[in-house]
């Protein structure tokens, strides 16, 4: 460590090569980095409720520009923009986990597609989506008969309807707002999540919930109406954050989201 050294510059006593220390910074445990849609106002707020009472764990987010509308077409069009966000999530440092915040694209442009871009950005960080922690949530429930509710219009649902049958689960009921802007989504009351939640259970026997969409509001409300309901219950920016950490090798129990925060990933 260099000595520090002063003299006076035009009446100022500078001070130069001041001894300093480091240590792991904020990161020291975990570093995720997020992708967040530009036309997203919920999943940082989310995140955040997650991520402050864990010391040591760092978030960092990216916006993509997006279209509002929400159809296949702008959704896969997301794509190629991909490799650039993810390299400007603390550029000259590794990252443990890259989240890539959009469900639905997730789905139109497939999940190994976006794990490639992310690749090229950043090649040693593990990655996820909201449909791939979907995915890892069922398994750590134990559930296979999904019900799924979701803000989207009709052929955005045929794409995760598809999808999510296509990995092996079954979809007894599937519930829609059919609301085609994000930013809309982004204002649906959780009092009208909850109340979809209580139509798909009430229309089929289903293992758990899912509800679909990084901008619809249910970390707060989550645990409670797990409670209410007596059925497993997660979400796009929900599960997202469980599958981060624990793929960044956090298995700290945090309850208070809901049972998936007590779960470890399933082997």
């Amino acid at each position: 460590m260099s000595q520090a050294a002063s003299k006076v510059v035009e009446d100022t006593i500078l001070i130069e090569n001041l001894p300093y220390d480091t240590d792991g910074g904020i990161a020291r445990r975990a570093s995720i980095g997020l992708i967040v849609l530009a036309t997203d106002y919920t999943i940082e707020h989310e995140w955040r409720q997650v991520f402050a009472g864990l010391d040591g764990v760092a978030l960092y987010a990216s916006r993509i520009h997006n279209e509002d509308r929400i159809t296949p077409e702008t959704l896969r069009a997301m794509e190629p923009r991909i490799i650039e966000c993810a390299r400007v999530i603390t550029p000259d440092t590794p990252v443990d986990v890259v989240a890539y915040g959009c469900t639905s694209a997730s789905m139109a442009i497939g999940e190994e597609r976006v794990f490639a871009n992310i690749r090229q950005a950043k090649p040693d960080a593990k990655g996820t989506t909201p449909i791939t922690a979907a995915f890892a949530a069922f398994d750590a429930f134990k559930a296979k008969r999904i019900g799924v509710l979701t803000p989207y219009p009709a052929d955005v649902n045929k794409i995760v309807s598809d999808y999510i049958a296509a990995r092996g689960y079954q979809v007894p009921v599937f519930g829609s707002f059919n609301a085609d802007r994000d930013t809309v989504v982004a204002r649906i009351t959780p009092q009208s999540i909850e109340q979809g939640v209580r139509e798909i259970i009430r229309h089929g026997e289903v293992d758990a919930v899912f509800v679909s969409c990084t901008s619809v509001r249910l970390m707060q409300v989550c645990a409670e109406l797990e409670e209410s309901l007596g059925i497993p219950l997660t979400s796009s920016n929900h599960a997202m954050a469980w599958h981060a950490l624990r793929l960044a090798g956090i298995d700290d129990k945090l309850g208070q989201f809901g049972s998936l925060f007590d779960l470890s990933l399933d082997s």
